[in-house]
């Protein structure tokens, strides 16, 4: 089974100190090796961002930073594990590096493999 672990945190004004990223970096270095993460990035500050949201029809784009919101993406890791309660014991491990914030989990659609193989023909 396969989930998105979306990282929501309060935007950090400095970025991470060399233990913080040692410590990360060895959780997302056994996570790649167990075959437990599959992919995973950290994002740049709002300020670098934009949203867009589209409503009726038109499209209207708000450059960061976003100061309003009390939270932002930090970041995004794709899981592959063998259930529910196992991806959220990995993540609560995450947050114990990571910190204060927020993961949504959300399993992810993954189509059968014979769907896949008659797209291909």
């Amino acid at each position: 089974m396969k989930f998105l672990s979306i990282y929501k945190t309060a935007e950090r004004s400095t970025p991470p100190t060399q233990a913080e990223m040692g410590r990360m970096g060895k959780l997302i270095e056994e996570g790649f090796k167990s075959g437990k993460l599959v992919a995973t990035e950290g994002c740049l500050p709002s300020q670098l961002g934009a949203r867009i949201r589209q409503t009726n029809g038109q499209a209207a784009v708000v450059d960061g930073p976003f100061s309003e919101a009390k939270e932002v993406v930090g970041g995004f890791a794709i899981l592959q594990l063998n259930s529910k309660e196992e991806a959220i014991e990995y993540v609560k491990e995450f947050m114990r590096i990571a910190g204060d914030g927020e993961c949504e989990l959300r399993q992810l659609y993954e189509m059968p493999a014979d769907t896949c193989a008659k797209a291909a023909n």
